[in-house]
């Protein structure tokens, strides 16, 4: 897509935040959502992902965040009581101009979000923030928590690299949000970087403690 580039989108809201080049999974059994994946399979199996501001992933009627993410299934396979099991990636950014019918399934016209121009992100700050993340990945592995693992690999680039960390990073999804709604790489960056320190700082006490009660 292009930046001035207007399209209409199936959208799946989410109680979950996709960031570009994120993987997904997803388990599909209400009638709507089986009809999307249908209709996409028989396209170019694009749509939208957005996170539930207030709501529920089932029955509708839900609230939803007009930031998000273009992905593109990439595998699907259907069960023999007819739900799906779907594996898409996250492509780009994109903001929600306008929510359509939910007729049968969420729909809106969509266009991307690229970052604005201005200061680049600092390389040496990306990689202090990468370096940061390791850190406390591994503190949290090392103290039994479902976390990602600390080996992680991630792009050169620090604007999609910074995206690519707040996926991993151990934080809220309202956080998740937020860094994916910057609109600039520094800002997301720094940002991510002060997330980080709160998180660092937990850890290590969740250590010392641990370490001084043996």
């Amino acid at each position: 897509m292009t930046v001035d580039e207007v399209r209409r989108l199936p959208m799946f809201p989410l109680g979950a935040v996709l960031m570009p080049s994120g993987f997904l999974p997803l388990h599909l059994f209400e009638d709507r959502y089986c009809q999307l994946i249908l209709d996409l399979m028989d396209g170019d199996r694009e749509f939208g992902v957005v996170l539930i501001h207030r709501g529920s992933e089932v029955g509708g009627g839900e609230q939803r965040y007009d930031v998000g993410t273009r992905a593109r299934v990439i595998e699907a396979r259907q069960a023999p009581d007819g739900r799906w099991s779907v594996a898409a990636v996250g492509l780009q950014r994109i903001l929600v101009r306008t929510w359509l019918a939910d007729d049968p399934y969420p729909m809106a016209e969509v266009t991307p979000m690229p970052d604005q121009p201005g200061t680049p992100a600092d390389r040496v700050a990306f990689r202090e923030v990468t370096s940061v993340t390791r850190s406390v990945l591994a503190g949290l592995n090392e103290l039994g928590e479902p976390v990602a693992d600390a080996t992680f690999e991630v792009a050169d680039d620090p604007a999609l690299g910074a995206l690519q960390l707040a996926a991993l990073a151990p934080i809220s999804i309202h956080d998740r949000q937020r860094l994916l709604e910057c609109d600039r790489a520094s800002e997301r960056l720094a940002l991510l970087s002060h997330l980080l320190d709160e998180v660092r700082e937990v850890v290590h006490l969740r250590l010392g403690g641990e370490l001084d009660g043996a």
